[in-house]
């Protein structure tokens, strides 16, 4: 690899952290002075290096911006309606006590499918608060359990738009890919649940002040001394977590009390995600009769039957009616208009700052792309002399690393590797589950869903490194034996 290139990689990464860790200096302008120095020691000029950063900002938040937005508006009617403590009442019923990081992991997973991970995790977030809040403890494990959850099958299942990519391209049975990564992602999930479990005792204690606030209220002290969470169903079950007053006001005379049950409340989540679904199916098969899925240079019309699902599946539509659906269902109609434009401020002014680093996060992922340094690192690895399966695993691993989109890094490798695939006769089953299980590596500062998670989960530094870089890492290591595995199977 080209020693200006590898210099340009280290001193972008080494930029971020020493900003991060020690300085006053916040993760966005650290991310965007990281982007300037990688562009500039990679031989760029400063005018193309600001153009790529501002251009990946504004693409970034194109594709998530609206959605994280709609996302946070969801979850702060969920809080204040009751809707969200009413599902995390539903759910601790539901997988019994001490299975809560089992019961999040396994919805996030699910959820991640049809939807991407950072509008999913942003919709199911309010979910682990509200359990944390009631047992008194494992927000931490909560968060990461359902963060990893939605990675695994982001990353492994189509129709995710990365694997239905990559399947397309290395011409592998779609079919055969689905439960593929499936059967991957059920292996995978005992070590994200294993490891959240592990490391979020470690953090709970850790985390940041605000979040620990929103989260436990007035009973932060106790949950960061507890840890662990409440040993006694009887105490969970009497806890009260939600007071209609406090967010709703006193009862106006000749109205009843409000009361949010979890089928209700569960509308602003599973309308949303059942019409996105409705997309994706409707897009694949459609796709699929027209025979372009995998195409990257075909541009897809969806046919007559096919438009009203997709227009209506589009995560920005879908989460507008989720809004609309939290506003007009969750809430009493007694409830002020001025009160419910505040609390969607409210949610406006705390997904800000996500928005900010979200967007530089990807300005710094366009330098790293658009300066050749993925592509250098892709091509240096294919030179090595390893088994045929390893070559697109550890491509798509260095790629996650340059420039943090697992989506990039799994359709670079598919790409590079094609030719050493086709050489070496490599099942393109397993060449196929390589690329995608290699692209979870490590997810760090310049991945948009690190800083959406480690953001919500109030992980910061050091912190955020040991949770989300952590388990993201661990997932990838134990798909590593998963292949081996299927190459002999396969191969």
């Amino acid at each position: 690899m080209d020693f200006q290139l590898l210099s340009a990689l280290v001193l972008g990464i080494a930029t971020i952290v020493v900003l991060v860790l020690t300085t006053r200096l916040d993760a966005f302008v650290a991310l965007l002075i990281a982007g300037v120095v990688t562009g500039i020691v990679a031989g760029s000029g400063f005018v193309e290096t600001i153009e790529w950063i501002t251009a990946g900002f504004g693409s970034t938040l194109a594709s998530v911006g609206i959605v994280i937005g709609l996302g946070v508006f969801i979850g702060k009617i969920l809080e204040v309606s009751g809707a969200a403590d009413a599902l995390a009442r539903a759910f601790l019923k539901m997988f019994g006590k001490g299975r809560e990081p089992w019961a999040m992991a396994s919805v996030g997973s699910l959820v991640s499918i049809p939807v991407f991970c950072d509008s999913g995790y942003v919709i199911m977030n309010p979910l682990a608060r509200s359990i944390a809040r009631v047992k008194k403890g494992a927000y931490v494990t909560l968060a990461l359990a359902l963060g990893c959850g939605m990675t695994l099958t982001h990353h492994m299942v189509p129709p995710t738009p990365g694997p239905l990519a990559v399947t397309g391209i290395l011409g592998a049975d779609m079919g055969s890919v689905i439960l593929t990564g499936v059967i991957f992602t059920v292996c995978l999930l005992p070590v994200a649940v294993v490891y959240a479990k592990w490391i979020g005792p470690r953090l709970e204690p850790r985390l940041n002040t605000t979040v620990a606030s929103e989260v436990y209220g007035a009973d932060h002290d106790t949950a960061l001394a507890v840890q662990g969470g409440s040993g006694s169903s009887e105490a969970v079950a009497n806890v009260v977590t939600y007071r209609p007053e406090t967010y709703l006001g006193a009862t106006p005379i000749g109205r009843k009390p409000h009361r949010t049950n979890a089928l209700l409340g569960a509308l602003p989540l599973v309308v949303p995600l059942l019409l996105i679904v409705g997309n994706t199916v409707a897009s694949a098969i459609d796709q699929g009769n027209q025979g372009i899925i995998g195409d990257q240079e075909a541009e897809y019309s969806p046919a007559a039957w096919a438009q009203p699902l997709v227009f209506l599946g589009n995560p920005v539509v879908a989460l507008t009616i989720g809004v609309i659906l939290a506003v007009y269902v969750l809430l009493p109609r007694w409830t002020p208009r001025t009160q419910v434009h505040g609390w969607l401020a409210e949610a406006a002014g705390s997904a800000g700052l996500i928005l900010l680093i979200t967007g530089a996060g990807g300005g710094l992922g366009m330098v790293l792309r658009e300066s050749g340094v993925g592509d250098a690192l892709a091509t240096a690895v294919a030179t090595t002399p390893l088994p045929a399966f390893f070559v697109p695993f550890i491509i798509a691993t260095v790629v996650r690393i340059a420039q943090g989109s697992g989506t990039v890094a799994m359709i670079t490798a598919a790409s590079v590797s094609a030719s050493v695939i086709v050489e070496s006769g490599l099942d393109p089953l397993v060449a196929v589950i390589a690329c995608t299980a290699g692209s979870m590596v490590f997810s760090y500062f310049n991945d948009s869903y690190f800083w959406v998670v480690t953001r919500f989960t109030g992980l910061d530094g050091l912190e955020a490194l040991k949770g989300w870089s952590g388990i993201t890492t661990a997932v990838w290591a134990g798909s590593i034996p998963l292949l081996v595995i299927l190459n002999l199977i396969v191969g």
